[in-house]
């Protein structure tokens, strides 16, 4: 495998970055998850755009054009040989001399990491290897005027503390913010089911509003489904008809139980999926084969990504 780092593709064995650099040694960096189907980035606009925001919130200009960024990406992709892949962009301020207080000239780390994954879209595999066995955690969000929550950025403590409480076979957390509504997982999006239609938490909560969040809630709007985003008590999620996840890995997985209790998939999940990856199919294998698969219907989820 080879890396692309500021500028060069490396061997992914050899790919580092200065100890000195403030992405390593406070967070302070930018990055996206990204995933390529097909050999193009899905929603890569969508990306850039919340990468660019996430450093505007650190007022970091790495003075970096979107179509360098592009460039690099489609590079390391190229290099490895790979259509399907995980994408993986970090910006960071670089070195600097002094103290914690960051200075405005900046000569950015800008890394681009990669790995194979599987095809999507229709037929496709999904990468998690099963449903999600979700825990509702201690740790709670940070509230906005701590920490922005829109910003993705190299510091995941809070995430890593709350997997951190995870028992038995969970592989998620939940977290709720100070006031005890439920906001997000480590790396995902929450939507669950019930009577009244699809429900999300508010983007008012401190969550991160995923790109495959904002793309699921177009899908259930086209089919009519109404869809609700609000501040949800944890006993709502857990007695739901449905309850599923989404990030830019993971797609759409379900969730098997929270907290012990047993959920499942449904039917909203399943179309939603279905729909998912028939427009995966259009947009980047060229619609080849749009017809329906039981294999990825039936709730066949897994593991680990980013929202």
């Amino acid at each position: 495998m080879q890396y692309h780092v500021d500028g060069d593709l490396v061997p992914a064995e050899s790919a580092t970055v200065n100890v000195r650099d403030r992405g390593f040694q406070y967070g302070d960096a930018a990055f996206e998850t990204m995933r390529a189907y097909g050999g193009s980035i899905f929603e890569l606009d969508a990306h850039l755009d919340r990468l660019a925001a996430t450093c505007d919130e650190l007022s970091l200009d790495h003075g970096l054009a979107d179509d360098d960024l592009r460039d690099r990406i489609d590079e390391t992709l190229a290099a490895n040989g790979l259509g399907d892949a995980y994408v993986k962009l970090s910006v960071t301020r670089g070195i600097q001399s002094g103290s914690l207080t960051a200075k405005a000239e900046v000569d950015p780390t800008v890394v681009v990491v990669v790995k194979p994954l599987p095809r999507g879209g229709v037929g496709g595999e999904s990468v998690p290897d099963g449903p999600a066995v979700v825990q509702t955690t201690k740790t709670r969000k940070p509230p906005a005027n701590a920490l922005p929550p829109g910003a993705k950025t190299h510091n995941y403590l809070n995430g890593i503390l709350a997997r951190n409480e995870l028992v038995a076979e969970a592989d998620e957390a939940l977290l709720r913010d100070g006031d005890s509504f439920v906001a997000e997982g480590t790396t995902s999006n929450l939507f669950f089911v019930d009577d009244s239609g699809l429900h999300t938490p508010t983007a008012e909560l401190p969550l991160l509003p995923g790109i495959t969040r904002s793309v699921v809630i177009e899908l259930a709007r086209e089919e009519s489904i109404p869809v609700l985003q609000g501040r949800y008590e944890p006993s709502e999620v857990r007695e739901a008809d449905e309850v599923f996840l989404t990030n830019t890995t993971w797609e759409l997985r379900p969730v098997a139980t929270i907290d012990g209790i047993d959920i499942g998939a449904g039917p909203v999940t399943t179309l939603l999926r279905r729909r998912f990856d028939a427009l995966v199919e259009r947009r980047h294998y060229g619609g080849e084969r749009l017809s329906p698969d039981p294999g990825r219907d039936g709730g066949d989820s897994g593991d680990a990504a980013t929202e």
